[in-house]
């Protein structure tokens, strides 16, 4: 981990809210104000045009989750998790800039957490390492330079000179995520109205284990020893060394690493840009769909671009080790939309889980590979792309299967907008996020937002095709990476890294 130029400046922030009955009654407070106006806007709407009902309903779900972030981003811990976890929701009855925005709020509850102030953190620290500070780093930097929802980073230096960064987490951050967890639950009315056709309580449940696990830093340290020795002497790829005698369940110390931040890189010119975005695109999919790794955290305060051209990687504590039948099932998915197979996309929807069996028949075949292209054609089909802030254009046109034009000819605008708007959800209320999956498509749908960040340029579905279907190398890097993992060292560090 390295320290930024802007990172010392963060604000402090006062301490969190702890107790249970302060934490569930900002949620079932917030829950219940925002049913009885969801009631009111339904009631409202039976009198209304389809157009001023349309409009109302985006108001509301706008007024929802913009309070909602609000509500999640003041209390850290699991609550911001759930937060980040509702942005991979593809939100209901938005227009196209409303829903990118609230999503981005959404996603920004991983970034710029301001830290507490090092005397909230000492006496817990020494009370990991059962004794004083001093008897284990000759110097440990007060100043955090990193913070996030569960814990933040500080500087140290060992006895016998080793650079560290010490993750620690917030006091009595446990108990505050315990709670968070059982009122997850409380929210699933609400999530239910963001997306009519999310299995609202798997998700919650599926947040509820994996942030169970972010929370013991044992795990993760086992975690990023894993993925260390699976890259191993990676040419272009580095994750930090873990110093397990000093780590605790509540203490995590690794290896300090110096590096520029991502908006540094962001700064430089086009070929760096783009360089650094494909490293990041083969880190992820290569774990996932090479080694059965999900990561769900891939925001760009976890990348350094270290001296040496490496990219280092960090944070690996939100992760999922994934199934050989659910690879299998996105593997399907993608060549189906590769290969605009209508049919065979709805098989691999329903067989993957996002599409239940009792919905299907209700779902146009044209509409949901138009649908898929949108949300995976820029890895699952080869072409150039450049991803240089460009509009989606989701709900612009007719989505496929309404064809008839006659029938809504004599519609005004208006009213068409109204009609197309409608026939989507109906179709987008079919599916469902299986809760195997939720960490995959977080990891691509951030992915994909650190590529638009970057401006980034390349045939990532060239590139993806190397991992989803045993393409050849279609890049220099791609060639690097293929003789590393080819070569009799990766063979041996691969031999010992089949458990944590």
């Amino acid at each position: 981990m390295s320290v930024g130029d802007g990172d010392r400046d963060r604000p402090r922030t006062a301490a969190l809210p702890t107790s249970r009955i302060a934490r569930t009654a900002k949620v079932g407070g917030f829950v219940g104000s925002q049913g009885l106006r969801w009631a009111g806007m339904r009631s409202a709407n039976a009198v209304r045009s389809p157009e001023r009902a349309a409009a109302a309903r985006s108001a509301r779900t706008a007024a929802l989750v913009h309070e909602l972030v609000d509500r999640l981003s003041q209390m850290r811990g699991a609550a911001m998790k759930v937060g980040q976890m509702i942005s991979l929701i593809e939100l209901d009855g938005l227009p196209e800039d409303e829903r990118d925005r609230l999503q981005a709020m959404l996603a920004s509850l991983r970034d710029d957490v301001p830290p507490l102030p090092f005397n909230a953190l000492e006496k817990m620290l020494e009370g990991e390492l059962r004794r004083p500070l001093t008897q284990v780093f000759a110097e440990f930097e007060p100043e955090a330079f990193a913070a996030a929802s569960i814990g933040q980073v500080h500087r140290a230096r060992t006895h016998d000179g080793r650079e560290v960064a010490v993750k620690v987490q917030y006091p009595r951050i446990a108990e505050a995520v315990d709670t968070d967890l059982r009122n997850a639950m409380m929210l699933v009315p609400l999530l239910k109205r963001l997306a009519p056709g999310l299995d609202a309580k798997a998700l919650a449940e599926e947040v509820r284990e994996r942030v169970g696990a972010e929370l013991d830093y044992e795990l993760e340290a086992e975690s990023q020893r894993r993925i260390e020795r699976l890259i191993g002497d990676h040419p272009f790829m580095k994750v930090p060394r873990v110093h397990s005698e000093l780590c605790t369940q509540r203490m995590l110390v690794t290896e300090y690493v110096e590096g520029q931040r991502f908006e540094a890189v962001c700064a430089a010119e086009a070929h760096a840009r783009n360089r650094f975005a494909e490293i990041v695109f083969r880190f992820f999919f290569g774990l996932l769909y090479r080694d059965g790794i999900a990561l769900g955290d891939p925001h760009p305060g976890n990348y350094l671009l270290c001296p040496d051209g490496k990219l280092c990687f960090l944070d690996f504590g939100l992760l999922r080790v994934v199934s050989s039948d659910r690879v299998a099932q996105e593997v399907a998915i993608a060549r189906s939309v590769r290969d605009g197979d209508e049919a065979q996309l709805k098989q691999a929807l329903q067989e993957g889980g996002y599409l239940p069996a009792e919905r299907a028949e209700d779902v146009e075949p044209a509409w949901a590979l138009t649908m898929m292209r949108r949300a995976t054609g820029w890895y699952a089909c080869p072409g150039a792309r450049s991803f240089a802030r460009a509009r989606r254009r989701r709900g612009r046109e007719p989505p496929a299967g309404i064809e008839d034009a006659e029938a809504i000819g004599e519609l005004n605008e208006d009213a068409q907008q109204a009609h197309r708007q409608a026939h989507s959800r109906r179709q987008a209320s079919q599916f469902t996020l299986p809760p195997d999956a939720v960490l995959i498509r977080r990891m691509h749908g951030i992915v994909a937002v650190v590529l638009g960040q970057l401006r980034a340029s390349g045939d990532f579905g060239a590139i993806a095709a190397e991992y989803l279907h045993g393409s050849p190398p279609s890049t220099p890097l791609g060639a690097a990476e293929a003789t590393h993992f080819a070569s009799e060292r990766w063979s041996a560090a691969q031999a010992t890294a089949e458990g944590p």
